[in-house]
């Protein structure tokens, strides 16, 4: 189980959810470390202003996360890997969707609340399967949001990350090179095709073997599926490389 594992996920999470933002085609608005004015607000009780959302402490954050985020999900009774990405999940897209997307994997009653039941229909699903199998439903549903074309990229990056890590903590070495060599396989071949249909071209970094794309208007703006399908491989090949060098 992975109690007292909140921590070392939001360890994983601070990267992408640091700082202050405020940008104008995010419905979260105001944000620092991933916390939006609502939900400041909420765990206040009062209404905040974007100073306030600016001048949130680390400490607090920390404790919004806990109280808002890892406890409805069950997180201390949740497999470490398995609640990585839950957690990751439910902060940037929803605790209620993380959880229901959960338990449309494990086959139990969507809901929203990940209870005794689904805990159980979870334990009987391999973890690495349903890692896999969540951050590739997640990517699925912010890819229909409107506003893919402008967060699609840090996105796709985002669970790579998070997939890839989530699998660090409970595979060996053999089957992370293993994952690692799938993407990328599936990223040149995805590239490839893109080239075939007129979709974009791709060049190959040397140093790393990885298809890089190279479209003309841009993958993530206008380009077409395939490519985004090559960049989104190419992230996940990246990421699994970098989990398996860590088991060095």
């Amino acid at each position: 189980m992975a109690k007292g594992n909140l921590r070392a996920c939001l360890e994983q999470v601070w990267p992408f959810e640091g700082g202050y933002v405020d940008h104008p085609k995010d419905p979260g608005g105001a944000t620092n470390m991933g916390i939006t004015h609502y939900t400041l607000t909420a765990h206040r009780g009062r209404p905040v202003t974007k100073q306030d959302v600016r001048n949130l402490t680390k400490a607090e954050a920390t404790e919004i996360y806990d109280k808002r985020y890892w406890r409805p999900l069950n997180g201390d009774n949740l497999r470490v890997g398995d609640d990585l990405v839950i957690l990751d999940f439910g902060i940037n897209s929803g605790v209620s969707r993380s959880a229901k997307y959960t338990q449309a994997i494990v086959g139990t009653t969507q809901d929203g609340k990940i209870g005794p039941v689904t805990l159980a229909a979870l334990a009987k699903v391999p973890s690495r399967d349903f890692i896999k199998k969540l951050c590739a439903r997640r990517l699925s549903f912010v890819q229909s949001l409107k506003i893919w074309d402008t967060f699609g990229r840090g996105w796709s990056r985002r669970i790579a990350h998070m997939e890839a890590t989530a699998l660090g903590w409970v595979s060996s070495r053999a089957e992370l090179d293993k994952d690692a060599k799938d993407a990328r396989n599936k990223a040149a071949g995805q590239g490839g095709a893109a080239v075939g249909t007129g979709g974009g071209a791709v060049a190959v970094d040397q140093a790393s073997g990885l298809p890089l794309p190279v479209v003309l208007i841009g993958a993530f703006a206008i380009g077409g599926l395939l490519v985004v399908r090559a960049v989104i491989n190419s992230q996940r090949a990246a990421a699994l490389a970098a989990a398996a060098k860590d088991k060095e």
